[in-house]
């Protein structure tokens, strides 16, 4: 999808980055800004200006997605760790949550 639309992965930067100016984790705002980022960059190839468009895969999107999927889930558990200390001074452990 982010490959047909490439300003689809400006609207997630953006998410991000409110991210961190909600509770000013500097992850967020590094993940907002990778995805802002690979949004032109994407934009650029869509319009073949940084390739021909005779490929038949992308290798560069092996490195690409991993990383921005990788600091995107990261971003999202400090986010939600940092909001429940803020709200109930308390962090639930996400490795030895059980239910009761």
């Amino acid at each position: 999808m982010l490959i047909i639309f490439p300003f689809g992965a400006t609207i997630v930067g953006t998410l991000y980055i409110r991210m961190f100016f909600k509770l000013r984790t500097k992850l967020s705002m590094l993940t907002g800004i990778l995805w802002i980022l690979y949004s032109i960059y994407e934009y650029l190839m869509y319009i073949r200006v940084l390739c021909t468009g005779e490929y038949n895969i992308r290798v560069d999107l092996l490195l690409i997605y991993p990383l921005l999927i990788a600091l995107s889930l990261i971003s999202i558990i400090l986010y939600y760790r940092k909001k429940a200390k803020l709200t109930k001074g308390r962090v639930p452990d996400l490795v030895s949550f059980t239910l009761r």
